[in-house]
């Protein structure tokens, strides 16, 4: 990992397209039990006719507005919702929601995908879970998939025609993190610095891009000498869709600077090695315990059109360059350089 000479504005596409859900990519996700049929979809999340202003306990903007509905839809918008909740976390059974509760919905209006934010809360001790809808982008489901196959966590989520449910992936936002928790003296930094090490090498593998601070979560889980760390991105719009290859390693971002500098001052080129090498091993082991799957997903991506021709090309060049290896330049579809990064991560392991 090399300190940049400057964190000059990234120039990251803003508003990316909503790309479709092909035919091939939509019997993926029936496969593998991802395509349900849901009672409430995005479409009539978008129906209401109000909103109010969501702010922190600071009483800072969130950039979220509670959305309000005309009293005759609230009824069953809410036992919609909470029968997606069944299906996220007890496979459908509406038996348990009986006694759950749509506090809030949330629409956000930052962003490329609006998604909207659901609060439920568990009537009997108050107890609250997030998760959210959204609209069904191809390049955001491949994002997904290629984090449950490939990172050391699970996804889960649902798609239905162009609805995208996701589960609520809970920690502390990186920005957050960042501000109020690098400095904890009962943090070990080197593990913080060792974590981003690997973070950086995952997004990079699998070219998930845009990883600024608020776009992760750190989800910090007590040892018994001291925490652990593990960075989880929560935003999967740009997978494999700009074509800088810096966009594409979170060291690179400015809001990243202070994650940058704690790991070059703590930890040494070889150390950094180390954790690269450590973390690329992982993502192999993923990858072979996966193989069929991994395949079938990345076939589907490299045949799908989820990127600007422009952007592809340019990405190309840049990991040819990168990897000293001319068959980046050849690619013609961002699903094609996953599965060449892939390839060039299995001929390591080989």
């Amino acid at each position: 990992m090399k300190k940049p000479k400057n964190y000059a504005q990234q120039l990251i596409t803003k508003k990316k397209k909503i790309y479709p859900v092909n035919e091939e990519l939509r019997k993926y996700l029936a496969e593998n039990r991802r395509e349900i049929r849901l009672p409430v979809s995005y479409a009539d999340l978008r129906h209401f006719n109000g909103s109010v202003a969501v702010r922190d306990k600071k009483g800072k903007d969130t950039l979220w507005e509670a959305a309000l509905y005309a009293q005759n839809d609230v009824s069953h918008i809410h036992d919609g919702l909470k029968q997606i909740y069944s299906i996220l976390k007890t496979g459908g059974d509406s038996s348990v929601h009986t006694h759950l509760s749509v506090e809030r919905i949330d629409y956000c209006t930052f962003g490329n995908s609006n998604p909207f934010r659901i609060k439920i809360v568990n009537d009997f001790n108050d107890n609250y879970d997030y998760f959210y809808i959204k609209q069904a982008d191809a390049s955001r489901i491949y994002g997904l998939e290629l984090e449950h196959i490939l990172s050391p966590t699970r996804m889960h989520y649902f798609v239905h025609e162009s609805t995208l449910v996701e589960e609520h992936i809970a920690g502390i936002p990186g920005d957050q993190f960042i501000h109020s928790y690098l400095k904890n003296p009962e943090f070990n930094k080197v593990r913080i610095a060792k974590e981003f090490v690997k973070f950086n090498e995952r997004c990079f593998v699998r070219l998930l891009g845009d990883m600024r601070s608020y776009n992760y979560v750190f989800d910090i889980t007590p040892d018994f000498e001291e925490v652990q760390f593990r960075i989880r991105p929560i935003d999967f719009d740009q997978q494999s869709y700009e074509g800088r290859k810096n966009l594409y390693l979170p060291q690179f971002f400015k809001e990243n600077a202070d994650l940058v500098q704690l790991t070059l001052e703590l930890l040494t080129p070889e150390t950094i090695r180390q954790y690269q090498k450590e973390e690329r091993t992982l993502i192999a082991r993923r990858s072979i315990s996966s193989k069929l799957r991994l395949s079938r997903i990345t076939d589907i991506m490299e045949a799908d059109t989820i990127a600007p021709k422009e952007k592809v090309a340019q990405l190309g060049q840049e990991l040819a360059t990168h990897y000293k290896n001319g068959s980046f330049g050849k690619c013609s579809s961002m699903g094609a350089l996953v599965k060449h990064s892939l390839k060039i991560l299995a001929d390591e392991f080989a």
